[in-house]
């Protein structure tokens, strides 16, 4: 960890730690199902929090240096540590290159749940996708990858896309997962489809209908919600 990351870290530190309240925090992990440990610092007062910081960041460091405190705070024990990291780089999103996309997907695959992820795929790599459609092949690796994190992302990650949504792809994700039958692959399927139900609501349904027999049953109500 270089100087410049420590000391940045070590400000993170400082505005998060004292925030921490120990009655809250059970009720964070449990929400959570136990797999991380939390400070206790509810969502609002976190962003209040880092607010700042996360600006100061945006202007003063070099796109490898904010990867860097990214991955210092995805580093640290507590759950909102990942969190702010998530919003620093969402914040960054627009600033960033494809370099940035191996070193993302390292964060996908590391202290892996629906809810770092989410943002990871959907505002983040998503972003920088659109903005650098050089970097859509490497993406479609990901389709079939052993890690079910690195295909949810797959499938999500045009989520805010819109009318720029490559529907061929959305499709071949959804269809290619889905015989699996994992929740959140499920899930994703039909939060992927209902997602772009809200641009182009004719083509999901002729999909759903389409493909009723290969679809799970989750899917298809997902995808169904406002159709």
């Amino acid at each position: 960890m270089t100087e410049t990351t420590a000391a940045w870290l070590e400000r993170y530190v400082a505005v998060l730690a004292p925030a921490a309240d120990p009655l809250r925090a059970p009720q964070m992990v449990a929400y959570m199902r136990g797999h991380f440990v939390y400070l206790g610092v509810a969502t609002p007062q976190r962003r209040i929090l880092t607010k700042p910081l996360e600006k100061e960041a945006r202007q003063a460091l070099a796109e490898a240096a904010l990867l860097d405190l990214a991955d210092a705070l995805w580093a640290q024990t507590e759950r909102e540590y990942q969190y702010a990291a998530c919003d620093l780089l969402a914040a960054c999103a627009k600033a960033l290159t494809p370099v940035a996309l191996p070193r993302l997907l390292a964060l996908v695959v590391a202290k892996s749940w629906w809810d770092s992820v989410d943002t990871l795929a959907g505002r983040i790599i998503g972003t920088l996708v659109l903005r650098h459609p050089e970097l859509i092949p490497q993406i479609d690796q990901l389709v079939l990858a052993e890690n079910l994190w690195l295909r949810r992302t797959a499938i999500i990650y045009q989520l805010h896309w819109k009318a720029s949504t490559d529907v061929s792809r959305l499709f071949h994700a959804c269809l290619a997962n889905a015989a699996d039958t994992d929740f959140f692959i499920r899930k994703a399927i039909g939060w992927g489809l209902r997602e772009h139900a809200w641009t182009d609501p004719d083509i999901i349904r002729a999909f759903v209908q389409q493909h009723a027999e290969r679809l799970s049953p989750l899917s298809i109500r997902e995808a169904s919600k406002h159709l």
